[in-house]
């Protein structure tokens, strides 16, 4: 029986990208298959008062293609609300923005 990590594992393509006190890391990676998938991860150096020492605090997503379009549209919407201020009215997939109920679905 194939394992998870062998089955993911073959790294393509990395970018990182520094931004203060976090480091964001892109990387393009491929499974047996030849499916490439998208892996963001968001790293950030914390202190750790118990011993002095210092550790990362990592956060991943994980994109895969069928779901590529999607994010993408979705992050430039939310980009573009934040520089201009204005509610957007296209579609993004199959719905208008403002048809989004954001309180019901995720808490955090």
């Amino acid at each position: 029986m194939e394992r998870r990590e062998d089955f993911f594992k073959e790294e393509v393509y990395s970018k990182s990208v520094k931004a203060g006190k976090r480091t964001y890391f892109f990387d393009v990676k491929q499974t047996k298959n030849k499916e490439k998938y998208l892996v963001i991860t968001e790293s950030k150096k914390v202190f750790n008062s118990s011993d002095g020492s210092f550790d990362y605090d990592k956060h991943k997503i994980f994109l895969y293609k069928e779901d590529y379009d999607k994010f993408s549209n979705m992050l430039n919407n939310m980009i573009e609300y934040i520089r201009t201020g204005v509610e957007l009215k296209q579609e993004v997939d199959g719905l208008r923005a403002e048809e989004f109920d954001t309180d019901s679905e995720f808490k955090y």
